[in-house]
């Protein structure tokens, strides 16, 4: 598969109400074929946050969007700009960050989680120290991450409601 170089395709979700943000490493191809975020239907994550905040799983996107915004959840990603090959997170190089002081600035964030080791790894290395927040690194929800049963995932990810 060929590498690309790409800038991220899909805006934040977020408003003033956000207190707990959730970062992502860089949207699969099927989230930037869909312009939105978790795209691919094997990704676990609206099925556990819908679990973990006891809701109907959303769908649409504007399901999605009126989901998180109801949770006080933002969203976004890590990276902003990258070369990738597909939707491989180990394939990722030249990884610039996104600006999260555009939502830490207009919410009030209090608490930062990133889905898997890569999303944790690049804002380890180039955003936490200028947001001042450590972030939480949860499981990943990807269907590469075989390892972790739906169920499991609940329980790891229940401290988003905390």
């Amino acid at each position: 598969m060929e590498r690309v170089s790409l800038i991220h395709p899909i805006d934040p979700v977020y408003d003033e109400k956000s207190e707990v943000l959730i970062l992502g490493s860089f949207p699969s191809v099927r989230s930037r074929e869909a312009g939105f975020f978790y795209g691919h239907p094997q990704n676990r994550f609206w099925k556990v946050t819908a679990a973990v905040m006891e809701e109907d799983v959303p769908h649409t996107i504007p399901e999605k969007r009126d989901f998180l915004l109801r949770n006080h959840i933002a969203l976004w990603d890590v990276i902003g700009r990258c070369s990738i090959c597909g939707s491989s997170d180990t394939s990722i190089r030249d990884a610039e960050p996104n600006d999260l002081g555009v939502i830490i600035g207009a919410s009030g964030l209090n608490r930062i989680f990133v889905n898997g080791k890569t999303a944790e790894k690049i804002y380890r290395k180039y955003t936490e120290k200028a947001t001042g927040i450590r972030a939480v690194c949860l499981p990943s929800t990807s269907p590469a991450n075989a390892a972790w049963s739906l169920e499991k995932l609940i329980q790891a990810w229940s401290i988003i409601k905390e």
